[in-house]
């Protein structure tokens, strides 16, 4: 420490980073900002006598990383391949449609804000700390070279280029005094401290919160993509996420625990995800987002629409759905917006609160009590048989049947292919240049095997990848078989009382009474298949194939609908009575 602090004294000159006065010397003889860690051009001259005496010899550090002998693989951090697999994201995002601001501004930002409160990079240098142990951090200065005009390709440049991310000073220093039989047991240098981090400091990344990140950036942005549809594109192939670290260079080398880190061998969970991207937005202590209006896609007259598309339901639910959405002020931006950290108002899944609204609407219309919406569709089937001026009436019965049949067979696909989806990666694994050769090896033997049994078993290679699409289910009014009903009427159950179009049907029975703590419970009402109509619950059944989520999630969403929708009869009424007058 005298040392350096000798060789310090008379460099006076201002950080161009931060104009503060606070010089170190690096073990390559370069000078680092203490304050900003910003490594400036000048070097130490150092005189060396051992080869000639009174010649100087200039050492210039380039902050290279220091390459293994044995396997040529190199030194890197944990945060460093979530930072590989953020990019990855990003960049299939960005080829989707997404605007680039997401990838270039959005969620590095977030990333470079997640690391500084974690305390990984971009913080101050704590005391007592060695100059050692920066040795570890000085390539990345130029990652804050331009701060005003953040870059994520920049920022996650591993795989292109030597810069990596500026590593926490005290992060480095504790990675340092871990053991060599510890490296081994992980190809990361901090692979083994991931684990042994205390959970409550802070929040620890994992493979589902790369989700979270992007998500969140998405969400910043009012992107027309909901959380169920970046899943969906996750399972699909769309976003990279199942064997990411096979896009990992060859110099990161993977063993060990390092595997159960970035290995991922489940599918994406919409709840944990969802959570996550909350406790993202309070640890970074990011600001009220941006307000979903009525002419956001996030809003739920917009999403309506689409459901409504994609479940073949008549276009004039629009205007029900608008309704309610009027009623209970759930189209509001104070409402929608996401604000980080209030306690007092409920967060909203957009998808799920749409999908919700239309089943309570339906629910309004037609009851789904496995009685009353059949005796609807006799009517409406009778009237379609004599009367053939105009447009036909909304059949239930025959939207159910011709829904009942596609959604079988889009589920069972849906099975299949997870059911046969291989979790091990096309790209092999191998830790050290000795084994590479073999293990390519072999695995070409097995992909040679696998070919020619399926051309004895006579298998059907799997066609190549479909583009991602926003609707799962599409249905066209020009086919001829009435398969389609969005141009179906309403009239048959629709009567005019007061200048407005109301229901007949005068009922509604409420799927719960009173709701439950979330807190307590985790639910806001129960729900079990066997306790609810089979109409009820093939509409719940239908909406979470869309969303890919449970279908409890959306009933608890209808719960909250209804009570809000029926909050002044309901204080009315006896508790154990469930059927409400309109």
């Amino acid at each position: 420490m005298e040392e350096a602090a000798e060789a310090t004294r008379d460099f006076n000159e201002r950080c161009a980073q931060c104009s503060e006065v606070n010089w170190g010397l690096t073990d390559g003889g370069r000078f680092y900002c203490r304050s900003c860690h910003n490594v400036a051009e000048r070097t130490r001259e150092v005189v060396n006598t051992e080869f000639i005496s009174n010649a100087r010899i200039q050492t210039i550090s380039k902050g290279l990383r220091k390459q293994e002998k044995t396997d040529g693989g190199c030194e890197w951090y944990v945060c460093e391949g979530f930072q590989l697999v953020l990019k990855k994201q990003a960049e299939a995002l960005v080829a989707l449609g997404v605007c680039p601001q997401m990838k270039d501004e959005i969620l590095c930002n977030f990333w470079r804000r997640y690391l500084q409160k974690s305390k990984q990079a971009y913080c101050n240098r704590p005391a007592g700390e060695t100059v050692k142990a920066l040795s570890v951090c000085d390539s990345s200065t130029d990652v804050d070279s331009e701060p005003e005009r953040p870059s994520l390709l920049h920022l996650l440049s591993l795989s292109e280029s030597e810069g990596d991310l500026q590593t926490d000073c005290s992060f480095a220093s504790s990675t340092s005094k871990v053991s060599e039989s510890t490296s081994v047991r992980s190809g990361s240098v901090d692979g083994s401290l991931y684990f042994m981090k205390n959970r409550k400091e802070k929040l620890r990344m994992t493979m589902p919160m790369t989700l979270s990140f992007c998500y969140m950036a998405l969400l910043w942005l009012r992107e027309p993509v909901t959380l169920s549809d970046l899943l969906r594109f996750v399972v699909e192939g769309h976003i990279p996420y199942l064997n990411v670290f096979q896009h990992f260079p060859e110099k990161m080398k993977l063993c060990g625990l390092d595997l159960k880190i970035f290995c991922v061998e489940s599918w994406p969970v919409y709840e944990e995800v969802y959570n996550k991207t909350l406790e993202l937005a309070v640890f970074l202590d990011l600001p009220r987002f941006p307000d979903i209006t009525d002419s956001c896609f996030l809003h739920p007259d917009m999403l309506c629409m689409k459901y409504l598309m994609e479940a073949n339901l008549p276009d004039e639910l629009h205007n029900w759905t608008c309704r309610v959405v009027k009623k209970i002020s759930i189209g509001e931006a104070d409402f929608l917006t996401l604000v980080p950290g209030n306690k007092s108002k409920r967060n909203v899944k957009y998808d799920v609160l749409a999908a919700a609204v239309i089943v309570v609407v339906l629910k309004i219309l037609f009851l789904l009590d496995d009685h009353y919406e059949w005796l609807l569709s006799d009517f409406a089937e009778e009237r379609n048989k004599n009367n053939k001026e105009g447009g036909p009436y909304f059949e239930f019965k025959k939207w159910y049947k011709v829904i009942k049949c596609s959604l079988d067979v889009e589920q069972k696909k849906l099975d299949e292919e997870r059911a046969k989806y291989l979790w091990r990666c096309e790209k092999p694994l191998f830790y050290s240049a000795k084994k590479k050769s073999k293990v390519l090896k072999r695995r070409q033997i097995v992909v040679n095997l696998q070919n020619q049994f399926g051309k004895l078993s006579g298998s059907v290679r799997p066609a190549e990848k479909p583009n991602p699409s926003s609707f799962q289910l599409s249905w066209s009014e020009e086919n001829t078989d009435g398969s389609c009903f969005h141009g179906h009427s309403l009239k048959g159950i629709l009567q005019e009382k007061c200048g407005l179009l109301t229901a007949m049907n005068p009922d509604y029975w409420l799927c719960t009474v009173k709701l439950c703590t979330e807190k307590l419970c985790g639910h806001l009402a129960h729900y079990r298949e066997v306790g609810f109509p089979q109409s009820y619950h093939f509409v719940l059944r239908l909406f979470s194939f869309l969303l890919r989520i449970q279908p409890s999630y959306i009933h608890d969403e209808v719960c909250v609908i209804e009570h809000k929708l029926f909050n002044k009869k309901l204080c009315k009424k006896p508790k154990y009575n469930t059927v409400l007058r309109k």
